[in-house]
């Protein structure tokens, strides 16, 4: 098992959100030894839940004092209310980890009231993967715990993914078309990267807009796809509205774009490159709790940043290329943001292996800027 950098309150409930495949129960059973255990994959277990959620005080033994962890609580979002009262009548002690928020968001925005902290699980990143870190690898497979375990990275996303159209969407009831959902899936990897053009994501899977509007909400509430708004602070141009596009993991975004003899592999590597960055970023940010916001930056004219986090700590700008080779051409964007955010770091990000410096641009290797993000964000 990877130790991971996320670091639980030590008695306060909390909800622990991510991906299937990130390693949620794992951590929480190695973290936790001596707590109970309840799975609502479960189906003994779930339709007694189901049935009665107020059962739930029967698996406690009385004044039991160590955690409850609830696996997959969005199965039978109905709990939430009794875990609610037995922390409030006996002060029990909760981890409820969860791979979709879309049921428990009917919830309300402010779970439990207040009575839980809210955590996310990411894949693996650089730091918690340490000297396994291979980029070759981590660029085809992506950084789920499993790609870097497995014998057949492969075999294990393709089984993943299919993992998610069948176990996930069927059994959550999101959709009963799996046919389009699978098309829409496929033609949404070709926005990897991209800014979002729902319209001709429609088009390109022969389903209606509104439907397909519907399915990228369903990505983002099963946590596996984000949608990037254009950064827009102090804003001295006019700026792209739409927002861009990314799955969570490069591995399942490769597995789900088709490669044919008229597709261009550098197309599919540049987003993977991008898509490496992107998602480190969002997990160093998330788990070390740094309290950034994730945007990107572009222009009317096509002055384009692909990366800007924005907080307390500052701004940052990073510009993501898969060449080895730079041309001053290539930092327009970074130097075209700095003259509207003088006080910004910014990052160009290359397939190099040199650092380099360019005025206020710091030139650094992707494999580099992956170690280093934690010790330069915080």
């Amino acid at each position: 098992m990877y130790s991971r950098l996320i670091q639980p309150p030590k008695d306060k409930s909390f909800f622990l959100f991510g991906p299937r495949g990130t390693g949620k129960t794992t951590w929480v059973k190695a973290s936790f030894p001596g707590a109970i255990y309840l799975d609502l994959l479960e189906s003994e277990l779930f339709n007694d839940i189901l049935a009665n959620p107020q059962r739930l005080q029967n698996f406690i033994p009385k004044d039991f004092n160590d955690w409850i962890i609830i696996d997959e609580v969005q199965k039978v979002p109905e709990l939430l209310d009794e875990i609610h009262r037995l922390i409030e009548k006996y002060r029990y002690k909760f981890i409820l980890t969860g791979s979709s928020a879309r049921r428990i968001k009917r919830k309300g925005p402010n779970l439990l009231a207040g009575r839980a902290l809210t955590y996310s699980l990411h894949p693996l990143t650089v730091s918690e993967l340490r000297q396994d870190f291979n980029l070759t690898h981590s660029l085809r497979y992506g950084q789920l715990p499993c790609v870097y375990t497995e014998a057949d990275p492969r075999g294990y996303l393709e089984s993943y993914v299919k993992t998610y159209l069948e176990e996930e969407v069927r059994q959550e009831g999101l959709t009963r078309n799996l046919g389009a959902f699978s098309r829409f899936l496929e033609a949404a990897s070709f926005s990897q990267g991209a800014i979002l053009n729902i319209s001709s994501v429609a088009r390109e899977c022969a389903v209606e807009r509104k439907v397909v509007e519907n399915y990228f909400a369903i990505l983002e509430d099963l946590l596996i796809a984000y949608r990037l708004p254009v950064f827009a602070k102090r804003v001295k141009r006019r700026l792209s509205t739409h927002p861009k596009f990314y799955f969570f993991d490069v591995g399942v975004y490769r597995t789900l774009r088709p490669m044919g003899p008229l597709d261009m592999p550098e197309e599919a590597e540049g987003s993977a490159f991008e898509t490496l960055l992107f998602q480190e970023l969002n997990a160093i940010n998330s788990t070390l709790n740094l309290g950034y916001k994730l945007y990107y930056w572009r222009t009317s004219n096509n002055m384009e940043v692909d990366f800007v986090l924005y907080g307390e700590k500052g701004i940052f700008a990073f510009e993501v290329k898969r060449t080895g080779r730079i041309s001053k051409s290539m930092l327009k964007g970074l130097n075209s943001f700095l003259k509207d955010y003088p006080m910004a770091r910014a990052y160009f990000i290359y397939g190099g292996e040199r650092y380099m410096r360019e005025e206020a641009i710091e030139i650094i290797p992707l494999s580099d800027i992956l170690k280093k993000l934690p010790e330069i964000l915080s």
